[in-house]
């Protein structure tokens, strides 16, 4: 990284728009282009296009010079890229979703909605992004009451039945999940 890269991005880091504006023009083809060679549509890799960006500009003041700009921003990139398909991937597989009632128990849908602004809805996608982090690093077994619980709203005997297993166990995972999570997402709490 040359002396003036540097000098770009810690005016960047200090609120600099027009820097931070240099830094986008520099690399924004080769972060739609490592999107798009990652998902195979041109869409998604202009959604995530905008995506990391938004996340850069929050994250900019922690980048440290430890390597090199490119390879940070490329890393940003790719954990987006396998988040969205991880995203893509729970979409289908979950969506009943949303039809859940918006006054229930349970999380709330962080589907963005036309309502909101674009900085709401990149909160809303990263926050999406990091449960989706979360839950992978959750046992099968686990996840799977965590999802039945939280997701689908169903009860502990019901899940207890899905599980072919005893209450208590339902229990036990779902103690032991909720925990990972909660330590997993502190955080995203702390932002």
């Amino acid at each position: 990284m040359d002396s003036e890269e540097k000098a770009i991005i810690r005016e960047a880091q200090r609120g600099n728009v027009l820097a931070f504006e240099s830094l986008v023009k520099k690399y924004d083809r080769q972060v739609l282009r490592l999107a798009y060679s990652l998902l195979s549509s041109r869409q998604d890799a202009e959604d995530v296009y905008q995506e990391v960006f938004v996340r850069v500009y929050r994250k900019l003041p922690d980048f440290r010079f430890k390597s090199e700009f490119s390879t940070w921003l490329h890393r940003v990139v790719v954990n987006y890229c396998i988040n969205h398909q991880r995203k893509a991937k729970r979409n289908l597989f979950f969506s009943l979703d949303k039809s859940l009632d918006p006054d229930s128990e349970g999380w709330k849908e962080t589907l963005a909605s036309n309502e909101q602004n674009p900085e709401e809805r990149a909160v809303n996608q990263e926050l999406a992004c990091e449960i989706e982090t979360a839950l992978a690093q959750l046992s099968a077994k686990q996840k799977a009451v965590f999802v039945l619980r939280h997701f689908h709203g169903h009860k502990l005997k019901e899940i207890a039945t899905i599980m072919q297993c005893s209450e208590g166990t339902v229990k036990n995972y779902l103690f032991r999940a909720t925990s990972k999570m909660r330590t997993l997402l502190q955080q995203h709490a702390l932002k």
